[in-house]
């Protein structure tokens, strides 16, 4: 079986475990990844077990609106089998690599996490419709994105699968510092930590607040960049906790696990709006599978992700959060249980070779193997 998967989420080095636990089920693997995708560059260029083609984006950085340079030459020298295009139905990539997929009589699939119904402008609305028609199969990364697509007249099979899920032997739990060493706080104080984009539906302000509140041995960590960082800022020292708060804006994916053991929870307190909602929230299984207790808002696919393995407040309700991180801080014995049956959630559900082999099924009903 060989299969050529288009994905700019692969230019992080940690994801690709999946890739080689894919290799391993007996895929003949080749990936197509940006060299660069904005200001990071592609974390791995060589693998013994399967075939990378870095390639030149136009638009790069530009989500749904980028396309490849010398796709068409890698596809017409690889032959494959499937199309595994790890991009959004609407976006220009996924209708750039469907036609040339297409052309070679190869079966295809997409993948979405689109989990808001929404009507497209033209010529999102033609690129939308064409890889429906030309899709053999589609990957939804949550129930709703499922729905979103049945609701929009998709047909054809889906398989809920999330994108990606952990290495367990990467991400667990460590006592060792390594990166987490860069963070500032002294010890034996109580670490919150975020970790993901600096915008304001992730609910960082909400959180700033919230950490106001809180008992004056708590920190917050903050990895991530974007648009509202100096706002962040700002707010933290309109709360008076300037000195409590710390920002590293530049983590690369292979650092995470280092600086998730040096938590004492995980807080994901995202805020639904007209155009998005949590889509999955893959921070909260990485710190799982480190036994950090996480807390979660209620927006989108959070709940359905944490189910018993943490604790979940209403979105944007910054007194039931903090309440949630009190109750972690003054309770070292629920910390432990939920950082263990954590790990044993992302065990069961969400381990790289767990959606490793769901996406190979898919692969073996698409060839009818």
């Amino acid at each position: 079986m060989k299969v050529l998967m288009i994905s700019k989420a692969m230019i992080g080095g940690a994801y690709h475990n999946k890739l080689e636990e894919l290799s391993m089920l007996g895929v003949e693997l080749h990936l197509v990844a940006p060299a660069s995708w904005g200001n990071h560059k592609l974390e791995v260029n060589k693998a013994d077990m399967y075939d990378i083609h870095p390639l030149e984006i136009f638009l790069t950085g530009k989500n749904h609106f980028h396309f490849y340079r010398g796709l068409a030459e890698i596809i017409n020298d690889v032959k494959p089998d499937i199309m595994h295009i790890d991009e959004e139905h609407y976006s220009f990539v996924t209708f750039q690599a469907m036609r040339l997929a297409k052309k070679i009589n190869a079966k295809a699939l997409f993948f979405t996490w689109q989990n808001i119904y929404k009507r497209y402008p033209f010529p999102f609305s033609f690129i939308e419709q064409y890889n429906f028609n030309s899709a053999d199969v589609a990957l939804a990364g949550n129930e709703e994105a499922r729905d979103v697509l049945r609701r929009k007249g998709f047909k054809k099979e889906i398989a809920v699968i999330p994108q990606l899920g952990v290495d367990p032997d990467i991400f667990k739990k460590a006592n060792g510092r390594g990166f987490g060493d860069k963070i500032s706080f002294k010890d034996g104080r109580f670490i919150i930590g975020y970790i993901g984009r600096l915008v304001e539906e992730k609910g960082i302000l909400k959180l700033i607040e919230a950490v106001s509140e809180a008992p004056v041995n708590s920190m917050l960590l903050i990895l991530g960049s974007g648009p509202l960082k100096k706002e962040i800022s700002a707010a933290a020292e309109k709360y008076g906790i300037g000195g409590r708060v710390e920002i590293i804006d530049r983590v690369a994916s292979g650092e995470i696990p280092s600086y998730l053991n040096r938590l004492d929870c995980l807080v994901l307190p995202s805020l639904t709006t007209p155009g998005w909602k949590e889509q999955f929230g893959r921070v909260l299984i990485e710190a799982m599978a480190c036994e950090v207790p996480v807390i979660g808002s209620s927006s989108g696919e959070i709940p359905r992700v944490i189910n018993d393995a943490g604790l979940i407040f209403r979105e944007g309700d910054i007194g039931e959060l903090k309440k949630k991180i009190n109750e972690l801080m003054n309770n070292a014995a629920l910390r432990s249980m939920l950082g263990q049956r954590g790990r044993e959630r992302v065990l069961r559900n969400y381990t790289q070779k767990k959606i490793a082999l769901e996406t190979f099924n898919v692969y073996k009903n698409l060839i009818g193997n």
